[in-house]
């Protein structure tokens, strides 16, 4: 009975101890200077009446070589990364428009619930220049996913899938001459601070294909911060 307790009272403090080192990573990663603010670009028309207008301009790459992650890739160059980077700051009850340029390929998703355009002004997204609702599961190289509840009042979602490039484009060094370029608007609420990832497996094959860069914040996650412009 002694070796249980003490068994189970290690396994709590291990558990603890996980979730303080957790903490203490995001804390971190929240006090990052790199942040991305959108850009003003007037007013829109939408479904909520006159909002007014940001753009976000980001990318994914196949490689942390693009320069985002400091001298020859930093600490993992061969990691698969959005850039320029990962912390994104937009303003409250505004119309945001998006655009990834995705200069990776793919596989297919383990959850087909994120190849569907979610959350979007009109519900699509225009894939190099096309209207679009989804695309075929096997064709996705990242997601744009943007979830979480600030607060009581502030909660904010929104995914979009971003189409993979195909093999046969993609160089042996560089990046492709011929990358997808996804645009999408969505509309901000209240204030509040998010989190999004890419729901994409593009992983090591540990965790579903979920582990190692996509559970390294600032290659395929980081923060979404709604704020009172």
């Amino acid at each position: 009975m002694n070796k249980r307790i003490i068994a189970a009272f290690g396994t709590v403090i291990l558990g603890a101890a996980v979730i303080a080192g957790i903490g203490t990573y995001v804390a971190s990663a929240k006090n990052d200077s790199r942040v991305l603010a959108a850009t003003a670009a007037g007013t829109m028309d939408t479904p909520q009446g006159t909002l007014p207008h940001y753009t976000l301009a980001i990318s994914t790459y196949p490689d942390s070589m693009a320069g985002s992650h400091g001298k020859d890739g930093g600490a993992h160059p061969g990691y698969v990364t959005y850039g320029p980077v990962t912390n994104f700051e937009v303003p409250a009850h505004s119309a945001i428009t998006i655009t990834v340029t995705n200069y990776d390929s793919g596989e297919s998703l383990n959850n087909d619930y994120f190849r569907v355009v979610r959350g979007t002004v009109g519900g699509t997204a225009t894939l190099n220049g096309e209207v679009i609702r989804s695309i075929p599961t096997d064709k996705v190289g990242h997601t744009f996913t943007v979830h979480g509840m600030a607060n009581e009042n502030s909660e904010l979602f929104f995914s979009v899938p971003l189409k993979a490039v195909p093999e046969e484009n993609m160089p042996e060094e560089g990046y492709t001459k011929k990358p997808n370029v996804t645009t999408f608007t969505v509309i901000t609420g209240n204030a509040g601070e998010y989190v999004w990832n890419c729901e994409y497996p593009c992983g090591d094959g540990t965790i579903a294909k979920f582990g190692a860069v996509m559970s390294t914040m600032g290659y395929m996650s980081g923060h979404f911060n709604v704020v009172n412009s």
